[in-house]
């Protein structure tokens, strides 16, 4: 510090100044003056200084008043000062309590002046040190608590994206920030409905802890395969599970992608219903899916709010479900256009669904033709 260190020196005697520049400029120092107190404290205003040499006697303004103006400055208060006395021992007490770091008197040995000045920069050093690492310690806090506060917001937002979206794609839109998919909007979409046959009298007969068993099985196994084939939850309730392809992520195979997963999940279910039939539930599994055009986005209030699709596309997959017999997986003749090269199927005729005013052609998908599905 002794080659960049500025020290002000305050006399109203200008031999006393040249004297003391005379032994600090040879050691590396560089050094301002002032004449009066009071110069001493614009000087302090306006420039840098590390420490102060600052006389007792001068006029207006001594040096116990500039050294309690020093100290009273919060800008100030800890710069080093070194009073520079008489003999006495009686202002040696009063520098103290001025609030002098330490003093040298009258006539000074140059290197016990040097070697006061060594010490108290060590000092200012030391000090100036603690409060860079303070300041730094409080920004880093600062940056530390923005970061938790945006990871918690990213969980919140990550923990409800998840309800409705596969986990990759929720922590892709969390990552990306980008949430305007979530805002009304129209798409054609392909929903696939399912539901368990024979629910309700099954719940009705039956103790509750069997109900909520039979369920979470059940919803493990189609979540499950929902998020394989990156479809969109929109509901669930109860027995009924409904999923949404092509919206808010695009996918150009969307109907293959319904029916895939509609296969995947019938097998899956099938494994189920043997361990049900083995503890005495007799329940079968219905799919019904459709393509057509919605109206997407957030519906609720501030605190609980849910990704719904609005249209005549999900009644449709909901009517078709409640027409399958159990095992089928009904699709409208859309749904058929866009897979027919996966699928092998039996065309089940036109039926007439409750809220629909013209009979809707219905398939029911057999299976999947193994040579064609990559």
């Amino acid at each position: 510090m002794t080659d960049t260190a500025t020290l002000l020196i305050v006399d109203d005697l200008p031999q006393n100044v040249r004297l003391l520049e005379a032994i600090l400029a040879p050691r590396g120092y560089a050094t301002v003056s002032a004449a009066s107190g009071r110069e001493a404290i614009d000087v302090l205003a306006r420039a840098p200084v590390d420490l102060v040499l600052l006389d007792i006697v001068m006029p207006e303004m001594d040096g116990y008043a500039t050294c309690r103006a020093i100290r009273d400055d919060p800008a100030t208060a800890f710069l080093p000062i070194v009073m520079i006395t008489a003999s006495g021992e009686q202002e040696k007490l009063a520098a103290i309590e001025a609030g002098a770091d330490d003093f040298v008197t009258k006539p000074f040995e140059q290197s016990e002046l040097l070697a006061r000045v060594r010490s108290l920069l060590r000092i200012k050093l030391y000090h100036d040190t603690i409060e860079r690492q303070t300041a730094e310690l409080a920004a880093w806090n600062e940056q530390l608590e923005q970061r938790v506060t945006e990871q918690v917001e990213q969980l919140e937002r990550l923990a409800r994206l998840r309800r409705f979206l596969p986990p990759q794609i929720a922590e892709l839109v969390v990552s990306s920030g980008d949430e305007s998919f979530l805002e009304s909007h129209r798409r054609e979409i392909t929903v696939v409905f399912c539901d368990l046959r024979g629910f309700t009298s099954f719940a009705e007969t039956v103790e509750p802890e069997d109900v909520m068993r039979v369920l979470d099985e059940y919803h493990r196994a189609l979540g499950d395969l929902v998020h394989r084939f990156e479809g969109t939850l929109e509901r669930f309730a109860g027995d009924g599970l409904m999923v949404v392809f092509n919206d808010p992520i695009r996918c150009d195979d969307a109907p293959q992608r319904a029916v895939k997963m509609a296969v995947a999940m019938r097998a899956r279910i099938a494994q189920l219903e043997q361990e049900w039939r083995r503890r005495g539930h007799d329940l079968g599994f219905g799919v019904g899916v459709a393509q057509g055009h919605a109206t997407l986005g957030l519906v609720g209030y501030e605190g609980r709010s849910d990704y719904t699709a609005i249209g005549s596309v999900t009644n449709a997959a909901a009517r078709l479900c409640a027409e399958a017999q159990p095992g089928q997986i009904l699709i409208t003749q859309r749904v058929h256009a866009g897979a027919e090269d996966l699928i092998v199927v039996d065309q089940v005729g036109d039926l007439s669904l409750r809220g629909f005013s013209r009979p809707m052609r219905a398939y029911n998908i057999v299976g999947l033709d193994e040579a064609r599905v990559p």
